[in-house]
């Protein structure tokens, strides 16, 4: 049924004299393609910025709104057309808001079932790692893939001031805009997802898991259809989204390791530290034999931990310590002091931190 229909149209309730409603729209950039009767017209059919609208005479509904999206960063206004549709004039590309910061100590224990994960877009299923997402700031979500195979993703970008993907477990395969072709992400690898860069989740192993970081908590993602991936383009050096800020692919296996801020243990750095200008950056931590119990603190906007493997020891001041094994997680406040000790020898940490 659906393969033969040619076109769509919004029909809006209108008022007799049409013609005062049809001077509303093609002032604001509407142009008319059918009127009827041409005696007295109850009918007029208007095409403009992508949209086509049908204003008929005696039509039930409400007069509706239409959203006109411009490539000038205005100010949000609106005007009301003689048959009360509200047109809302906005930008196109939403400036960022960034949420007032609610700094707070998080933990959270590894799911004990895939019942955890919720529905979430393309087949994906999603677990929630910062339940209160910092009054808006910040969202960590860890992500599953249960049967491998094609993803039903399509190509997309999103309006972001940070976003990060780890691979924990399995492999994935994503195509990303004029970085080449395809990439095959594997456990222990990430990707620096710079703001509007176009992308598309291809393939996943079974049981695919991705530690995924972003900010600002919510934010907007488009989809392109106009775009295919791979473009055939390598710009590596290319800025995308208002900072500028260039794709990062890290793979644990070419990556060196070395001493890390914690006594006695060290580190892998992803780079994104410098792919963002200093705004973010996340690197991998394992310990070096037996070390000591490590105190520190911070005094950054935000620091998260995600035990990879293994297991460590967790413990703020006088509170009792906890024992956090692969899957859990814990966001700690600027200024509060903190030990992680006991690490088993196979223990590795992901800690992605606000600023770098």
């Amino acid at each position: 049924m659906t393969n033969s229909i040619d076109s769509a149209q919004v029909v809006l309730p209108c008022d007799e004299p049409i013609s005062a409603t049809i001077e509303f729209f093609t002032a604001h950039g509407f142009a008319v393609r059918t009127i009827m009767p041409a005696d007295h017209p109850r009918m007029a059919v208007l095409r403009g910025h992508g949209l086509t609208i049908r204003l008929e005479v005696g039509a039930s509904g409400t007069p509706g709104r239409l959203r006109l999206l411009s490539n000038d960063l205005i100010d949000p206004y609106e005007a009301t057309a003689p048959n009360g549709t509200v047109v809302e004039f906005v930008p196109a590309q939403q400036p960022l808001v960034m949420p007032p910061l609610v700094e707070q100590f998080v933990v959270t224990r590894a799911p004990t079932n895939d019942d955890t994960f919720g529905e979430g877009r393309a087949g994906m299923r999603y677990r929630d790692l910062i339940p209160s997402r910092l009054g808006g700031r910040f969202i960590a979500s860890h992500i599953l893939i249960e049967e491998g195979g094609p993803v039903d993703d399509y190509v997309h970008f999103h309006n972001v001031r940070f976003q990060m993907i780890f691979c924990h477990r399995g492999w994935v395969r994503v195509a990303y805009e004029d970085q080449g072709e395809q990439m095959l992400m594997h456990e222990g690898d990430c990707f620096l997802q710079p703001s509007t860069i176009r992308h598309r989740v291809l393939e996943a192993s079974d049981r695919m898991q991705v530690i995924e970081i972003g900010c600002p908590a919510e934010h907007e993602t488009w989809a392109d259809p106009d775009t295919t991936l791979p473009t055939g383009a390598v710009d590596t050096h290319r800025g995308f989204g208002a900072d500028g800020h260039r794709f990062l692919f890290h793979q644990a296996a070419d990556a060196t390791w070395s001493p890390a801020r914690l006594s006695g243990w060290e580190a892998r750095d992803t780079g994104i530290g410098t792919a963002t200008d200093g705004v973010a950056n996340a690197r991998v931590l394992r310990p070096v034999g037996n070390p000591p119990p490590a105190t520190t603190s911070h005094s950054g906007e935000f620091q998260f931990h995600f035990v990879l493997d293994g297991a460590i020891t967790l413990q703020r001041a006088d509170d009792q310590p906890l024992r956090l094994h692969d899957g859990d997680c814990f966001v700690v406040p600027a200024n509060v002091a903190h030990t992680i000790s006991e690490p088993t020898t196979d223990a590795q940490l992901l800690e992605v931190t606000l600023p770098a």
